[in-house]
């Protein structure tokens, strides 16, 4: 198979593995990473090898932590994929790394990701993390975990490890200020900022609607 073909095959696996998901890790979020990072791609001056950022956002979800139980972080499934597609050691190689970095794993977790491919696929997965559609998710994934929307009494947490991040339990409005609304300062390519500050203004308006509408002072306002 030829890369085209690769991609479109790999985007068949990867539709057909999420289409049911309702934790907001579905096809349609992973479809939206991988058009971002190929818009981010597009924006970026240095030349960058596409086929190993489109080949990385189709499989960055498919070994997460959240969704497999493992010993470890080896992409085992999404290195069997490739491998099966005839796809070249280094690329393998290459996209393993990413997806093994990729994530988000605390807030006072050092970024470990080394490529300019691997910044372009992390950044593309946490626009769709903020914003609107940021918001819809995060709700999706804390009914999807049984988690409550808020919880007024609970204390925000700055997670220093991956292991406290990865046991947290947190409602989803701590969610956004444990994650969502620090993503904006870790983007990595000027692209990604960009679009970012937008996104990031967005959940600042809903938080603060949400909190006038739990305490019932948009009422005084009518």
């Amino acid at each position: 198979m030829n890369k085209k073909e690769i991609i479109q095959k790999t985007a068949e696996y990867i539709k057909q593995e999420f289409g049911d998901d309702s934790s907001g890790h579905d096809w349609w979020h992973i479809y939206r990473v991988w058009k971002n990072a190929i818009s981010i791609c597009e924006h970026e001056a240095t030349r960058t090898d596409l086929f190993i950022v489109e080949l990385a956002a189709l499989l960055h979800d498919l070994d997460d932590w959240k969704f497999n139980e493992s010993e470890d972080e080896t992409p085992r499934r999404a290195k069997a994929w490739m491998e099966s597609c005839g796809v070249e050691p280094q690329i393998i190689q290459a996209v393993c790394e990413i997806i093994m970095r990729v994530s988000y794993k605390g807030a006072q977790v050092e970024n470990k990701m080394k490529t300019l491919e691997g910044f372009i696929v992390q950044d593309a997965d946490r626009l769709d993390a903020i914003g609107a559609i940021g918001i819809g998710r995060a709700f999706a994934y804390g009914g999807y975990k049984s988690r409550p929307m808020y919880d007024p009494e609970a204390q925000n947490q700055m997670h220093a490890s991956f292991e406290q991040y990865k046991n947290s339990k947190s409602a989803t409005i701590n969610h956004f200020y444990e994650k969502l609304l620090l993503l904006k300062n870790m983007m990595n390519t000027l692209a990604a900022k960009k679009i970012a500050e937008q996104r990031h203004e967005i959940m600042l308006r809903f938080l603060d609607q949400f909190m006038a509408e739990w305490e019932g002072r948009d009422y005084k306002h009518r």
